[in-house]
C-alpha cells in the first residue's frame, strides 16, 4: 500500500531517538539529521512544485506509553494529512538495561489507542514503521524474544487500520548482511548510521510513490 501526497500536505513523523536525531537540541535542524530529513529532501526534490510541510515530533527515549501521553498535543493538534510512526525499540531496550518491562499486551493496547484517536479525529493517511534491531553484540540476539512480538503487533495493527507499512526490520538486517556487518547499518544495533537512515528514507519515499 502506498500513500498519496497532495501538493500542500502536512506530513508528521512520530517516534523516539531514531526519529528525533537532534531535532530538539539544534534549532536550525527542526527535522533532525536522520531519515526524516532525508525523506523530506527526497520528496521535495521529486515534487519541486509542491508546498508540502514536514514536521518531526520524535522524542529521544520515548516508549509507547510516552508517545500516548503526548499524542494529542504532538500529533492530533497539528492536524496533519499524513502521520508516520516508528516506536517500540525502547520498550524492548528498557527491559534489558533497566529491568522495566512493557508487556506486548500493553504495547498493543497503547498503540491501538493512538491509532484509533488518529482515525477518529484526523482525516490522515497512516504509515507504520516496524521497530527494528540489527544486533552488533552477541547479547542483543536475546532481545529478539521481546522485540519480535512487538513487530508482529505493528504488522497486525497495520492490517487492522489499513495503513501503509514499512518493514524496516527485515530491510535493515538484510542491508547489514550486504554491507558486511551490522555496524555499517546501526552502530549500536538500534540507532542507524547515515547509511541506515538513508535506507529508511528511501523506503519511506517509496511508500509515497517516489
Amino acid at each position: 500500500m502506498t500513500i498519496s501526497l497532495h501538493r500542500s500536505a502536512t506530513v508528521l513523523f512520530q517516534g523516539d531517538s531514531i526519529t528525533d536525531v537532534g531535532r530538539l537540541e539544534e534549532r536550525d535542524s527542526p527535522l533532525g539529521k536522520g531519515y526524516v530529513r532525508v525523506a523530506a529532501e527526497r520528496v521535495r526534490s521529486a515534487r519541486p512544485d509542491s508546498d508540502i510541510t514536514f514536521l518531526n515530533r520524535g522524542v529521544s527515549g520515548d516508549g509507547i506509553s510516552d508517545l500516548r501521553a503526548r499524542w494529542r498535543e504532538d500529533t492530533l493538534e497539528p492536524e496533519p494529512d499524513v502521520v508516520s510512526v516508528l516506536i517500540g525499540v525502547n520498550d524492548t531496550w528498557r527491559r534489558y538495561d533497566s529491568g522495566v518491562v512493557t508487556s506486548t499486551r500493553v504495547f498493543e493496547n497503547d498503540y491501538r489507542a493512538i491509532l484509533t484517536e488518529a482515525r477518529e479525529e484526523l482525516d490522515a493517511q497512516l504509515i507504520l514503521i516496524e521497530p527494528f534491531l540489527v544486533p552488533v553484540r552477541a547479547e542483543q540476539w536475546a532481545w529478539r524474544e521481546d522485540l519480535d512480538p512487538r513487530i508482529q503487533v505493528v504488522r497486525r495493527l497495520s492490517e487492522e487500520f489499513d495503513t501503509a507499512l514499512l518493514a524496516a526490520d527485515g530491510l535493515l538486517n538484510q542491508a547489514a548482511r550486504a554491507a558486511g556487518g551490522a555496524e555499517y547499518i546501526a552502530g549500536d544495533g538500534v540507532h542507524p548510521t547515515p547509511l541506515g537512515h538513508s535506507l529508511l528514507a528511501e523506503a519511506w519515499a517509496a511508500l509515497a510513490g517516489l
